[in-house]
């Protein structure tokens, strides 16, 4: 298994650019695929630098309906023309931090290449997206600010359009998360991985939270490399507490065999 981090917020090569966003290209022995598509085109265009052919991506995946995961999604449909695109049946709802609307462009809801999930869909064997609305929460969700529209009214978001991936290869069991809002320990604990990829949306708690959990995570022994929502400082002072802490910026690779 091969994941290439074609945007992401950082970047530590001077080829490719970086947006506040994410979009991770994923090779498995069957399938290429597109794990969300960042805020703009640039997700395209640094996979134009890498070598990376989008138009051959057969499975297409959109962790969320926020604009820093689903920005480029108009992009994508336009340079590959096979793919279905796996989304929340949420995803297309009014989602706002603040005042901000950060959903998705509603104009192509009703394209017919998108594939609305519910609570749990097997793709094929060995790839599986689970959303876990259903699922109790051992550790609260704390919205940050972030809300959704429903009846007209705005709410804290539950992240009901939230989903994950899970891919089963080579005995490894890997979770691919696109932010974690509904929280990583409540994430993990519903679904029993060896890795976790993906932002972790911590960049806002203090240290002493950031350290607990890194304690936490680390009495796991899953191997976690984040990014993203993660923040960078963030990070830093969770690896202080983690042995399996990784971070990746825009064009790193990770490898599991």
């Amino acid at each position: 298994m091969r994941i290439t981090t074609l945007v992401e917020n950082t970047s530590d090569n001077e080829n490719l650019k970086c947006e506040h966003g994410l979009s991770l290209y994923i090779e498995t022995k069957n399938h290429k695929l597109l794990y969300d598509m960042g805020q703009t085109d640039l997700f395209y265009e640094n996979a134009e630098k890498l070598n990376i052919d989008l138009s051959a991506v057969d499975i297409a995946v959109l962790s969320h309906g926020h604009y820093d995961h689903g920005g480029g999604l108009k992009k994508f449909l336009e340079i590959n023309k096979k793919a279905k695109i796996y989304l929340s049946k949420h995803a297309f709802e009014p989602h706002y931090n603040g005042d901000k609307y950060i959903g998705l462009d509603s104009s192509l809801k009703d394209c017919e290449r998108l594939v609305f999930v519910d609570d749990e869909l097997k793709l094929c064997e060995g790839l599986t997206l689970f959303s876990c609305n259903n699922e109790w929460c051992k550790w609260d969700i704390n919205s940050g600010g972030l809300s959704v529209i429903k009846n007209g009214e705005k709410i804290p978001d539950p992240f009901l359009h939230e989903q994950y991936l899970l891919i089963e290869e080579n005995e490894h069991k890997v979770l691919v998360s696109g932010c974690s809002h509904k929280g990583i320990l409540n994430i993990i604990d519903w679904l029993s991985v060896d890795t976790v990829v993906g932002g972790l949306h911590v960049s806002k708690w203090k240290e002493d939270s950031l350290e607990s959990l890194a304690k936490m995570l680390n009495f796991t022994k899953i191997s976690f490399y984040t990014c993203h929502c993660t923040g960078v400082e963030q990070y830093k002072l969770m690896k202080q507490k983690m042995n399996r802490l990784h971070y990746i910026s825009t064009g790193d690779i990770i490898e599991l065999k």
